[in-house]
Protein backbone atom coordinates (compact mmCIF):
# COMPACT_ATOMS: atom_id res chain seq x y z
CA UNK A 1 0.00 0.00 0.00
CA UNK A 2 1.47 3.35 -0.98
CA UNK A 3 0.44 6.85 -0.06
CA UNK A 4 0.79 10.28 -1.60
CA UNK A 5 4.19 11.11 -3.01
CA UNK A 6 6.41 13.30 -0.89
CA UNK A 7 7.05 16.76 -2.26
CA UNK A 8 10.67 17.09 -3.46
CA UNK A 9 12.83 18.94 -0.96
CA UNK A 10 10.11 19.15 1.66
CA UNK A 11 11.27 18.24 5.20
CA UNK A 12 9.70 15.32 7.01
CA UNK A 13 6.67 16.60 8.93
CA UNK A 14 7.80 15.53 12.41
CA UNK A 15 10.95 14.04 13.92
CA UNK A 16 12.65 13.45 17.26
CA UNK A 17 16.39 14.19 17.36
CA UNK A 18 18.51 12.72 20.16
CA UNK A 19 15.51 12.66 22.50
CA UNK A 20 15.63 11.24 26.02
CA UNK A 21 12.71 11.09 28.44
CA UNK A 22 12.09 9.75 31.94
CA UNK A 23 9.10 10.08 34.22
CA UNK A 24 9.70 11.69 37.59
CA UNK A 25 12.26 9.76 39.67
CA UNK A 26 12.20 6.90 37.18
CA UNK A 27 14.68 5.41 34.71
CA UNK A 28 14.91 6.52 31.10
CA UNK A 29 11.98 5.31 29.02
CA UNK A 30 13.66 6.53 25.85
CA UNK A 31 17.32 7.55 25.55
CA UNK A 32 19.09 9.31 22.67
CA UNK A 33 16.23 8.49 20.31
CA UNK A 34 16.20 9.53 16.67
CA UNK A 35 12.82 8.90 15.09
CA UNK A 36 11.31 10.31 11.90
CA UNK A 37 7.77 10.12 10.56
CA UNK A 38 8.06 10.24 6.79
CA UNK A 39 5.38 12.06 4.86
CA UNK A 40 2.75 10.04 3.02
CA UNK A 41 3.49 6.75 4.76
CA UNK A 42 1.42 4.34 6.82
CA UNK A 43 3.62 3.63 9.82
CA UNK A 44 2.92 0.87 12.35
CA UNK A 45 4.43 1.33 15.81
CA UNK A 46 4.96 -2.02 17.54
CA UNK A 47 6.34 -3.09 20.90
CA UNK A 48 5.50 -4.93 24.08
CA UNK A 49 3.74 -3.24 27.00
CA UNK A 50 6.14 -0.85 28.69
CA UNK A 51 8.35 -0.49 25.62
CA UNK A 52 7.68 3.25 25.35
CA UNK A 53 5.05 3.40 22.58
CA UNK A 54 2.74 5.72 24.50
CA UNK A 55 5.63 7.91 25.59
CA UNK A 56 6.88 8.15 22.00
CA UNK A 57 3.44 9.14 20.71
CA UNK A 58 3.02 11.80 23.39
CA UNK A 59 6.46 13.22 22.64
CA UNK A 60 5.58 13.46 18.95
CA UNK A 61 2.29 15.23 19.69
CA UNK A 62 3.65 17.61 22.33
CA UNK A 63 1.88 16.02 25.28
CA UNK A 64 5.28 15.34 26.83
CA UNK A 65 8.43 17.44 26.60
CA UNK A 66 11.82 15.76 26.08
CA UNK A 67 14.31 15.88 28.94
CA UNK A 68 16.94 16.38 26.26
CA UNK A 69 16.99 16.51 22.48
CA UNK A 70 14.48 18.21 20.20
CA UNK A 71 11.16 17.67 18.51
CA UNK A 72 11.14 19.08 14.99
CA UNK A 73 8.27 20.08 12.71
CA UNK A 74 9.25 20.64 9.08
CA UNK A 75 12.89 20.52 10.13
CA UNK A 76 12.57 23.29 12.74
CA UNK A 77 12.69 22.73 16.53
CA UNK A 78 9.37 23.07 18.34
CA UNK A 79 9.07 25.73 21.00
CA UNK A 80 6.80 24.81 23.89
CA UNK A 81 5.07 28.16 24.14
CA UNK A 82 1.54 28.85 22.95
CA UNK A 83 2.59 29.71 19.42
CA UNK A 84 4.89 26.70 19.07
CA UNK A 85 2.35 24.24 20.45
CA UNK A 86 -0.39 25.62 18.22
CA UNK A 87 1.88 25.08 15.22
CA UNK A 88 2.61 21.54 16.41
CA UNK A 89 -1.03 20.64 16.95
CA UNK A 90 -2.02 21.80 13.50
CA UNK A 91 0.63 19.42 12.18
CA UNK A 92 0.29 16.42 14.51
CA UNK A 93 -2.80 15.04 16.25
CA UNK A 94 -2.92 12.10 18.67
CA UNK A 95 -6.06 10.01 19.26
CA UNK A 96 -5.79 7.96 22.45
CA UNK A 97 -6.94 4.36 22.78
CA UNK A 98 -10.02 4.94 24.94
CA UNK A 99 -12.38 7.44 23.29
CA UNK A 100 -13.96 8.21 26.67
CA UNK A 101 -10.66 9.83 27.66
CA UNK A 102 -11.03 12.25 24.75
CA UNK A 103 -14.75 12.99 24.35
CA UNK A 104 -16.31 15.53 26.68
CA UNK A 105 -18.86 17.69 24.80
CA UNK A 106 -22.61 17.11 24.85
CA UNK A 107 -22.98 16.17 21.18
CA UNK A 108 -20.85 14.75 18.39
CA UNK A 109 -20.79 18.01 16.42
CA UNK A 110 -19.81 20.04 19.48
CA UNK A 111 -17.00 17.68 20.32
CA UNK A 112 -15.56 17.69 16.81
CA UNK A 113 -15.75 21.49 16.67
CA UNK A 114 -13.71 22.00 19.85
CA UNK A 115 -10.25 22.00 18.23
CA UNK A 116 -11.05 24.32 15.32
CA UNK A 117 -12.81 26.73 17.69
CA UNK A 118 -9.73 26.81 19.90
CA UNK A 119 -7.70 27.86 16.86
CA UNK A 120 -9.88 30.97 16.69
CA UNK A 121 -11.19 30.13 13.24
CA UNK A 122 -14.30 31.94 11.94
CA UNK A 123 -17.60 30.07 12.29
CA UNK A 124 -17.95 29.24 8.56
CA UNK A 125 -14.49 27.64 8.58
CA UNK A 126 -15.30 25.68 11.75
CA UNK A 127 -18.56 24.39 10.23
CA UNK A 128 -16.73 23.41 7.06
CA UNK A 129 -14.06 21.49 8.95
CA UNK A 130 -16.58 19.74 11.17
CA UNK A 131 -18.68 18.73 8.17
CA UNK A 132 -15.64 17.38 6.33
CA UNK A 133 -14.42 15.44 9.37
CA UNK A 134 -17.82 13.90 10.08
CA UNK A 135 -18.15 12.89 6.43
CA UNK A 136 -14.63 11.44 6.37
CA UNK A 137 -15.43 9.23 9.38
CA UNK A 138 -18.90 8.34 8.01
CA UNK A 139 -20.74 9.80 11.00
CA UNK A 140 -22.39 12.89 9.48
CA UNK A 141 -25.78 11.53 10.52
CA UNK A 142 -24.64 11.56 14.15
CA UNK A 143 -23.78 15.27 14.32
CA UNK A 144 -26.54 16.04 16.83
CA UNK A 145 -26.34 12.72 18.71
CA UNK A 146 -25.44 13.03 22.41
CA UNK A 147 -22.02 11.49 22.92
CA UNK A 148 -23.25 9.37 25.84
CA UNK A 149 -25.66 7.58 23.48
CA UNK A 150 -22.98 6.49 21.02
CA UNK A 151 -21.76 2.93 20.60
CA UNK A 152 -18.11 2.20 21.30
CA UNK A 153 -17.28 2.20 17.60
CA UNK A 154 -19.12 5.48 17.08
CA UNK A 155 -17.20 7.03 19.98
CA UNK A 156 -13.94 5.88 18.38
CA UNK A 157 -14.93 7.52 15.11
CA UNK A 158 -15.98 10.72 16.85
CA UNK A 159 -12.64 10.97 18.64
CA UNK A 160 -10.80 10.52 15.34
CA UNK A 161 -13.07 13.06 13.64
CA UNK A 162 -12.10 15.62 16.28
CA UNK A 163 -8.47 15.14 15.34
CA UNK A 164 -9.19 15.16 11.60
CA UNK A 165 -11.03 18.49 11.95
CA UNK A 166 -7.68 20.04 12.86
CA UNK A 167 -6.46 19.02 9.37
CA UNK A 168 -3.17 17.58 10.64
CA UNK A 169 -0.49 16.35 8.30
CA UNK A 170 0.23 13.50 10.74
CA UNK A 171 -2.51 11.54 12.54
CA UNK A 172 -1.30 9.28 15.37
CA UNK A 173 -3.69 6.57 16.58
CA UNK A 174 -3.19 4.49 19.71
CA UNK A 175 -4.66 0.98 19.20
CA UNK A 176 -7.51 2.32 17.02
CA UNK A 177 -8.99 -1.14 16.26
CA UNK A 178 -9.01 -2.31 19.89
CA UNK A 179 -12.53 -3.16 21.04
CA UNK A 180 -14.02 -3.06 17.54
CA UNK A 181 -15.79 -6.01 15.95
CA UNK A 182 -14.48 -7.28 12.57
CA UNK A 183 -16.88 -5.10 10.58
CA UNK A 184 -15.94 -2.06 12.64
CA UNK A 185 -12.25 -2.77 12.06
CA UNK A 186 -12.74 -3.02 8.30
CA UNK A 187 -14.71 0.22 8.16
CA UNK A 188 -12.05 2.02 10.17
CA UNK A 189 -9.25 0.74 7.93
CA UNK A 190 -11.20 1.90 4.87
CA UNK A 191 -11.50 5.32 6.51
CA UNK A 192 -7.76 5.47 7.17
CA UNK A 193 -7.10 4.58 3.54
CA UNK A 194 -9.28 7.51 2.44
CA UNK A 195 -7.50 9.88 4.81
CA UNK A 196 -4.14 8.79 3.45
CA UNK A 197 -5.36 9.23 -0.12
CA UNK A 198 -6.20 12.80 0.88
CA UNK A 199 -2.63 13.43 2.03
CA UNK A 200 -2.68 12.55 5.74
CA UNK A 201 0.25 10.57 7.12
CA UNK A 202 -1.05 7.95 9.57
CA UNK A 203 0.87 6.39 12.46
CA UNK A 204 -0.81 3.46 14.22
CA UNK A 205 0.37 1.95 17.49
CA UNK A 206 -0.81 -1.64 17.73
CA UNK A 207 0.02 -5.01 19.27
CA UNK A 208 -1.39 -6.78 16.22
CA UNK A 209 1.50 -7.83 13.97
CA UNK A 210 -0.94 -9.25 11.40
CA UNK A 211 -2.71 -5.90 11.16
CA UNK A 212 0.64 -4.13 10.81
CA UNK A 213 1.67 -6.46 7.98
CA UNK A 214 -1.61 -5.91 6.17
CA UNK A 215 -1.95 -2.16 6.64
CA UNK A 216 1.42 -0.43 6.89
CA UNK A 217 4.20 0.57 4.53
CA UNK A 218 6.75 0.92 7.31
CA UNK A 219 7.08 -0.55 10.77
CA UNK A 220 8.90 0.80 13.81
CA UNK A 221 9.80 -1.88 16.36
CA UNK A 222 10.53 -0.68 19.90
CA UNK A 223 13.13 -2.93 21.50
CA UNK A 224 15.35 -2.51 24.57
CA UNK A 225 18.06 -1.39 22.14
CA UNK A 226 15.97 1.43 20.65
CA UNK A 227 13.69 1.76 17.65
CA UNK A 228 14.26 -0.13 14.39
CA UNK A 229 12.29 1.20 11.42
CA UNK A 230 12.06 -0.27 7.95
CA UNK A 231 9.74 -1.61 5.23
CA UNK A 232 7.04 -3.63 6.94
CA UNK A 233 7.38 -6.99 5.21
CA UNK A 234 11.17 -7.11 5.64
CA UNK A 235 11.11 -5.79 9.21
CA UNK A 236 8.44 -8.23 10.37
CA UNK A 237 10.37 -11.12 8.86
CA UNK A 238 13.28 -10.42 11.24
CA UNK A 239 12.74 -13.01 13.96
CA UNK A 240 15.64 -11.58 15.97
CA UNK A 241 14.04 -8.14 16.09
CA UNK A 242 10.61 -9.56 16.84
CA UNK A 243 12.03 -11.55 19.72
CA UNK A 244 13.69 -8.43 21.13
CA UNK A 245 10.41 -6.54 20.78
CA UNK A 246 8.43 -9.31 22.48
CA UNK A 247 6.34 -10.01 19.39
CA UNK A 248 5.47 -13.11 17.39
CA UNK A 249 5.97 -13.74 13.68
CA UNK A 250 2.98 -12.55 11.58
CA UNK A 251 1.07 -15.43 10.01
CA UNK A 252 1.51 -13.89 6.55
CA UNK A 253 5.30 -13.92 6.88
CA UNK A 254 5.21 -17.52 8.10
CA UNK A 255 2.93 -18.52 5.22
CA UNK A 256 5.21 -16.81 2.70
CA UNK A 257 8.20 -18.70 4.06
CA UNK A 258 6.37 -22.01 3.71
CA UNK A 259 5.23 -21.20 0.17
CA UNK A 260 8.78 -20.25 -0.88
CA UNK A 261 10.22 -23.40 0.70
CA UNK A 262 7.84 -25.48 -1.40
CA UNK A 263 8.51 -23.55 -4.60
CA UNK A 264 5.03 -22.03 -4.70
CA UNK A 265 6.15 -18.42 -4.32
CA UNK A 266 9.11 -16.74 -5.97
CA UNK A 267 11.78 -15.33 -3.68
CA UNK A 268 11.18 -11.85 -5.06
CA UNK A 269 7.37 -12.03 -4.90
CA UNK A 270 5.45 -10.34 -2.10
CA UNK A 271 3.90 -12.69 0.43
CA UNK A 272 0.22 -12.70 1.40
CA UNK A 273 -0.96 -10.01 3.81
CA UNK A 274 -4.57 -11.18 4.15
CA UNK A 275 -6.40 -14.54 4.00
CA UNK A 276 -7.87 -13.41 0.67
CA UNK A 277 -4.41 -12.89 -0.79
CA UNK A 278 -3.35 -16.33 0.46
CA UNK A 279 -6.42 -17.91 -1.14
CA UNK A 280 -5.64 -16.13 -4.42
CA UNK A 281 -2.14 -17.66 -4.43
CA UNK A 282 -3.69 -21.10 -4.09
CA UNK A 283 -5.97 -20.63 -7.15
Amino acid sequence: MSGPARSPGRPDPVALRGVSFAYEEGPDVLAGLDFTVREGRALALLGRNGSGKTTLMRLLSGGLRPRSGTLEVDGEPVTYDRRGLTRLRTTVQLVVQDPDDQLFAASVGQDVSFGPLNLGLPDPEVRSRVGEALAALDIAALADRPTHLLSYGQRKRTAIAGAVAMRPRVLILDEPTAGLDPDGQERLLDTLDRLRAGGTTVVMATHDVDLALRWSDETALLTPDGVRTGPTAATLARTDLLRRAGLRLPWGVAAAGLLRARGLLADTAAGPRTPEELAALAD
